[in-house]
């Protein structure tokens, strides 16, 4: 296969994504939609999963697979992007940088975006995807979010949006805590077999607003808090 048809295999196969998988789940802020087919998914895709960088399935990140370590499916990534309401002055916070897609997408609509992974060699594989993108507004850092009452999160708080990258059991107060005055925070909440994507705006000091618009599944974000199903 010669170079142009590769890249017209690829752009082909981009465009399928967008139209079949993306559009279908009712993405369809054009800013967003542009940018799903101008930021490569393929270039931050490990290798061993090239060939399914377009498919509509969440992508192991680590071999072997490593549990809660994987590339979100597009159209969960896209949606939870136009959920944000992202502007080009926002700060953003994002938690799971895993290769580093998210945080070129979040960069390329706001002003900055300090995204966070637990694992180093994910770290230095996002630093790596990113600096080769050309995305210079994006700061990838090694830590636990969760540690320490979300201490590494808070380094440049308030953030005018967060977004965690996976799921988790329930959002913690204290990130909540680290939104800015009409801050958003996106991220899919509860448990198998159904989360629901959950979207938090703060309106007041000590008040916020909740609306959870679509149903979905993604893997567990490491370390963050699991409250007790237990009920009497």
């Amino acid at each position: 296969m010669t170079t142009s048809t590769a890249s017209l295999s690829l752009s082909q196969a981009r465009f399928n994504m967008i139209e079949q998988q993306i559009r279908p789940w009712e993405v369809l802020d054009a800013r967003v939609l542009a940018l799903l087919d101008r930021v490569h998914r393929e270039d931050f895709v490990p290798a061993a999963h090239k060939a399914l960088a377009f498919a509509d399935m969440e992508l192991p990140l680590t071999h072997p697979a490593v549990e809660g370590q994987a590339m979100l499916a597009p159209k969960v990534e896209a949606r939870l992007l136009q959920d944000l309401l992202l502007k080009p002055t926002d700060k953003v916070l994002e938690v799971g940088a895993g290769s580093g897609h998210m945080a070129a997408l979040l960069a390329s609509l706001a002003q900055r975006v300090v995204t966070i992974e637990i694992d180093e060699a994910l770290a230095r594989t996002a630093r790596e995807n990113l600096q080769k993108a050309g995305i210079a507004n994006a700061e990838v850092r090694r830590a636990d979010a969760a540690a320490n009452g979300f201490a590494a999160c808070a380094t440049e708080a308030p953030y005018d949006a967060i977004v965690l990258s996976g799921s988790v059991a329930e959002i913690p107060s204290a990130l909540l805590a680290l939104l800015a005055p009409g801050g958003r925070l996106a991220a899919i909440v509860g448990h198998e077999p159904m989360m629901r994507a959950t979207i938090v705006t703060r309106t007041g000091e000590a008040a916020f607003q909740t609306a959870q618009p679509w149903d979905t599944v993604a893997p567990r974000l490491r370390n963050f808090p699991e409250p007790s199903r237990f009920q009497f």
